[in-house]
């Protein structure tokens, strides 16, 4: 069996970013929805996990990365598990894109949820840091939470989890392969589809952006994506995100031609992935896949200078 047009949107890249305020606590947020939680700590290239098991084995550490398609396994999980290959699929990552074997997954457990029918690309545990990663196609119907007061990342199944109260801005977006598209972004006053990407370390645009800005490129950064292939993007901070009623300021953006554009039929618009430099620059985040919306809390400025203290002593 052959699986074709994986699209896995994810990255593993590495800058910073900054920028207000419920101070409620995560809990109150999931209520008494069945979740699951990953701590986040204040060293940039940590990645977030969560515990899953596979057929009662594990627990497992996976990513969970909101802009990957496709749920990932890694080479140890099929040797572990004598998981039975599928075929192959063509996956789309953000530097490059490859033909890659892909693996039957059933019994995908996590917050209390149960997933089967999955066939899910392979990849190096090397390159991605992980025992695999939860895409969208294990996370629909699911809100998840991003508190980074809080420093925890939690799952909950949005039947559970149904209001926006305590979020200062909703914005609603619109899926095109599973990804969560927030279409009327602007940045320095261009019109920027973005795409929230908890996989990305680093926030990167197209380069259709760059030329609409006219922008100044002041540095290059070096990163490697999930199938190990360095992607060069050159960078430079802009003075304003605007995504509905929230503004962040003086926000590091890369500028490169990934192939992730392209499949998601952004290349001749301007087009950003929205990495975890710039969304920690909230309290807090959730994207809740069921109602196609994204909830953002901005910091208070006491938040904000409590944050800065602790990455500067991190």
């Amino acid at each position: 069996m052959a699986m074709r047009g994986v699209l896995a949107a994810i990255g593993l890249l590495a800058m910073a970013g900054s920028a207000s305020a419920q101070p409620d606590n995560v809990d109150d947020l999931i209520g008494d929805a069945p979740s699951d939680e990953a701590a986040l700590k204040t060293d940039r290239h940590t990645r977030m996990t969560v515990p899953v098991t596979i057929a009662g084995a594990g627990p497992y550490r996976f990513l969970i990365d909101t802009g990957a398609q496709a749920t990932v396994v890694t080479h140890r999980l099929v040797e572990d598990l004598s998981l039975r290959r599928s075929g192959t699929a063509l996956l789309v990552a953000m530097g490059s894109s490859r033909r890659v074997e892909t693996v039957e997954l059933d019994d995908l457990e996590f917050a209390n949820r149960s997933v089967s029918g999955l066939i899910s690309p392979l990849l190096h545990t090397g390159n991605i840091g992980a025992d695999g990663i939860l895409g969208l196609d294990s996370l629909q119907d699911t809100r998840v939470l991003i508190d980074f007061r809080e420093r925890r990342m939690a799952i909950a199944d949005a039947d559970y989890e149904t209001s926006n109260s305590g979020y200062e801005i909703v914005v609603r977006a619109r899926k095109k392969l599973g990804q969560m598209i927030i279409a009327d972004a602007r940045i320095d006053g261009v019109r920027t589809a973005v795409i929230i990407d908890t996989g990305a370390q680093n926030s990167i645009a197209n380069p259709v952006l760059l030329r609409k800005l006219r922008a100044r490129e002041r540095h290059e950064i070096v990163s490697v994506d999930v199938l190990g292939t360095q992607l060069t993007s050159s960078a430079t901070f802009l003075k304003s995100l605007q995504i509905g009623r929230a503004e962040l300021t003086n926000v590091p953006i890369g500028f490169a031609e990934s192939p992730i554009f392209a499949a998601l039929g952004l290349s001749r618009r301007p087009a950003l992935v929205l990495g975890m430099n710039n969304l920690r620059a909230f309290d807090r985040v959730a994207i809740d896949f069921s109602t196609q919306r994204v909830l953002f809390d901005m910091p208070s400025r006491r938040a904000e200078r409590e944050r800065r203290t602790d990455d500067l002593a991190s």
